[in-house]
């Protein structure tokens, strides 16, 4: 590891734990956090150190722009996920809560599936809310977690969603979760706070939740 080095430009947001590592392809001069080559780092090792507080700041250096995210696919199994931020026609954004938080509903890609067919599946399938229509294509979120003692990296493609669906929500119970709600902008800013980080990240973009 190499410290006291500071990045200009945090290329990708990776989600550790609920803690930040940075992909990067810039450097400048000092600051208390801790710089990784991507090239050589061992990722479970330092995923592991972030999980023990051992790591608080960490940046993962690649000097090719275009290649970085392909690099760290190469060194941690990925996969795709679909999700939406569905808004209805009084301005309510759809929730679910589950392990203790609240967030929005997405899954799993299908192998053929298109991505926004994948985010409007889960959505439907997770609350119970049809007659989706997509807006437009969000952020893409970025997080790694344990499964099966294997680290993997999650990749969630999210589109802004609009339904007039007016009937019964249905949590999708063998998932976990245990309720579905609509929330308005207050409501949603109240969710925010016990919810994830990428979850923040992609209202950070919606006009009313900055």
């Amino acid at each position: 590891a190499v410290s006291l080095l500071k990045i200009i430009v945090q290329m990708y947001k990776v989600f550790v734990n609920e803690k930040a590592l940075f992909l990067t392809n810039k450097i400048e001069k000092e600051t208390n956090f801790q710089l990784f080559l991507l090239e050589s780092i061992d990722i479970r090792k330092l995923v592991i150190n972030i999980y023990t507080d051992k790591v608080e700041n960490a940046y993962l250096y690649y000097p090719d722009e275009k290649a970085i995210l392909t690099k760290l696919k190469e060194k941690v199994p990925y996969q795709k996920a679909g999700g939406g931020l569905v808004y209805n026609k009084k301005g309510e954004v759809l929730f679910i809560f589950r392990n203790g938080k609240w967030d929005l509903p997405k899954g799993g890609k299908e192998k053929g599936e298109e991505m926004n067919l994948t985010a409007m599946r889960e959505v439907e399938e997770e609350t119970g809310v049809g007659k989706l229509k997509i807006k437009r294509k969000l952020q893409k979120t970025y997080h790694i977690f344990k499964r099966n003692k294997v680290f993997k990296l999650k990749i969630t493609h999210w589109f802004e969603m609009y339904s007039e669906h007016e009937g019964e929500l249905i949590p999708q119970l063998n998932e976990g979760i245990e309720k579905v709600a609509w929330l308005n902008p207050e409501q949603v800013k109240e969710a925010l706070k016990n919810s994830y980080e990428n979850i923040k990240l992609l209202f950070e973009e919606e006009k009313g939740f900055e």
